[in-house]
This record gives C-alpha cells, sequence and structure tokens, in this order.
C-alpha cells in the first residue's frame, strides 16, 4: 500500500539545515497493523503527518495505492487523503465551531455519502462511543478524554482504508484505551492499514510490527542505526 524511498524532512534557518527525518526506506502492506515508536522529538509524529498527506515539505519517493504522491500536486494529495485516509490527532484538531455531529459528519460529506445515510451512520458512531448525550456540544464544551473520543469516532466513521493514529489513547482512562484498541484491532481484521505512533508498549502490542525511530532514523531496536 505504501512505499516510501530516501524520505527526508527538514528545516532551514540561513545555511544551517535541520533534519527531522533522514533516508526514511519504508514498506507498508495493505492491512497490516504497524506501530511507530521512539522517544519524543524523534520525528515520529512528523512521518504520520507526511504518510497522512497533511505535510508537503519533504524530500524523496512516496508512493501510496500505486500513486506517485511525490509527483502529484497539494490538490491531488488532499483528495487522497479525503477519501482514503483517517486520523487520530494527538491534539484532536476538531473544529471548534462544529457540534460533535457536525464534526463527525464531515468525513462522510468528502465520500459523497446521501445525507440520509450519514445521519444514519453518525447515529451508530454517537451510541457506538457512547457520545449520544454530547452530540449537540461544542469541542470546548468536552473534557480532553471525551474530545479525544470524537477525534477517534471521526477518523473511523467513514471505514478509510488508511488509519493513522499519533497517541490514540493518551488522555483516555485504561479502560476507554483498551477499548479503543480493540476496535482498531477490529477494523484491522475488516481490512483496515493501521499506522500508530504510540509511547505504549501494550498499545504496540496489537500491531503486528514496530519500527523504531530515534534522532529522525529508522533505528534496530537495539540502537543501531539501519542502513
Amino acid at each position: 500500500m505504501i512505499r516510501l524511498a530516501n524520505l527526508e524532512r527538514y528545516f532551514e534557518a540561513g545555511p544551517t539545515r535541520t533534519y527531522v527525518l533522514r533516508r526514511i526506506n519504508l514498506e507498508i502492506r495493505e492491512g497490516e497493523f504497524l506501530t511507530i515508536m521512539g522517544p519524543s522529538g524523534a520525528g515520529k509524529s512528523t512521518l504520520l503527518s507526511i504518510l497522512g498527506m497533511l505535510d508537503n515539505s519533504w524530500t524523496g519517493e512516496y508512493w501510496f495505492l500505486d500513486q506517485a504522491v511525490h509527483q502529484l500536486s497539494t490538490k491531488k494529495r488532499i483528495e487522497l487523503n479525503k477519501k482514503y485516509i483517517g486520523f487520530v490527532f494527538q491534539k484532536y484538531h476538531l473544529i471548534d465551531d462544529l457540534t460533535v455531529y457536525e464534526n463527525l459528519e464531515i468525513p462522510l460529506s468528502y465520500r459523497d455519502v446521501k445525507p440520509k445515510e450519514r445521519a444514519a451512520i453518525v447515529a451508530e458512531t454517537l451510541d457506538r462511543f457512547q457520545i449520544v448525550g454530547k452530540k449537540d456540544l461544542y469541542p470546548s464544551q468536552l473534557s480532553g478524554g471525551q474530545q479525544q473520543l470524537v477525534g477517534v469516532a471521526r477518523a473511523v466513521i467513514a471505514s478509510p482504508k488508511l488509519l493513522l493514529a499519533d497517541e490514540p489513547t493518551g488522555n483516555l482512562h485504561s479502560a476507554q484505551g483498551e477499548e479503543i484498541m480493540e476496535l482498531f484491532t477490529r477494523l484491522n481484521r475488516q481490512g483496515t492499514t493501521i499506522v500508530q505512533v504510540t509511547h505504549s508498549e501494550r498499545n504496540a502490542s496489537y500491531g503486528h510490527r514496530t519500527i523504531h525511530i530515534h534522532d529522525g532514523w529508522v533505528v534496530e531496536p537495539a540502537g543501531a542505526r539501519a542502513v
């Protein structure tokens, strides 16, 4: 599904170039559940943003569903994102002036789901996540854990082919966190490819494979730099 070749991301300040990601070569098979781990500031979230086509300032090659993303315009990348990708953000990224119901409805509108069907899917999702009573509230009226639940619900509501999750259970209590990881497992079994960034060894255990990033490099678990 995904192939990265010599992907790099850096920032420039005058003559100085600071790398966030270095020579990333990675393949993710369709139907895989991949975990990305590493210390804070290692480049994990940056890599996830690139996979989600939210960050366009990188070099190298990125292939997604046999399409050369590195050759596509920003508009085409956005279209791929809306059609195929769900994203659970670490800081929620809910739209402040929309209600919970309206936030959940947005991904369905991107996929041209008819209004009557949208209403049924949103109702089912509100029930699944036990947030029916929050549907008319705005993000500012929710706790951090409630916003995280809505963020997860929004990411999965349209049954994306690729689900990207950045610390998906970071603001949830343990029971809620396990429910989310079990949900991810069910989605994965149904064919959704999942890539999660986490510091949690328990969350990582739900996946098929774990890669480690340190100072922008993909490294072997023991810490040796991958060649």
